[in-house]
């Protein structure tokens, strides 16, 4: 069992920078391949980025490709998102989600979810 808590997020304008966080609970935290996702009002969560057990291999989604990071510190349990040049169509609910040894952008394989956390971005 895994539990996720984000942090990070809020109101900023366009252009601006946030970093999102995401703690987990327990012993297994680099077992897991880490994944963000987001969901804007009215339309469905869509994957943003993911992050092998280690670090080594990341993956991202075409609108974030080279605005957004995915990081991790297993040491401390987190994983990261830093997003850059945010733009209002960047306004979502953002969630961290841990896969079970699975590399993948599918939801339906990410096991445990965080409550998400509100990023607003205006123009």
């Amino acid at each position: 069992q895994v539990q996720l808590v984000e942090s990070g997020g809020g109101s900023v304008q366009a252009g601006d920078s946030l970093r999102l966080s995401c703690a987990a609970s327990g012993r297994t935290f680099s077992t897991y391949v880490m994944g963000w996702f987001r969901q804007a009002p009215g339309k469905e969560r869509d994957f943003l980025a993911a992050i092998s057990e280690i670090g080594g291999i990341t993956s991202y989604a075409d609108s974030v490709k080279g605005r957004f990071t995915i990081s991790r510190d297993n040491a401390k349990n987190t994983v990261y998102l830093q997003m850059n040049s945010l733009q209002p169509e960047d306004t979502a609910v953002y969630y961290c989600a841990a896969a079970g040894g699975t590399w993948s952008q599918y939801q339906s394989d990410y096991k445990y979810w965080g409550q998400g956390t509100q990023v607003t971005v205006s123009s």
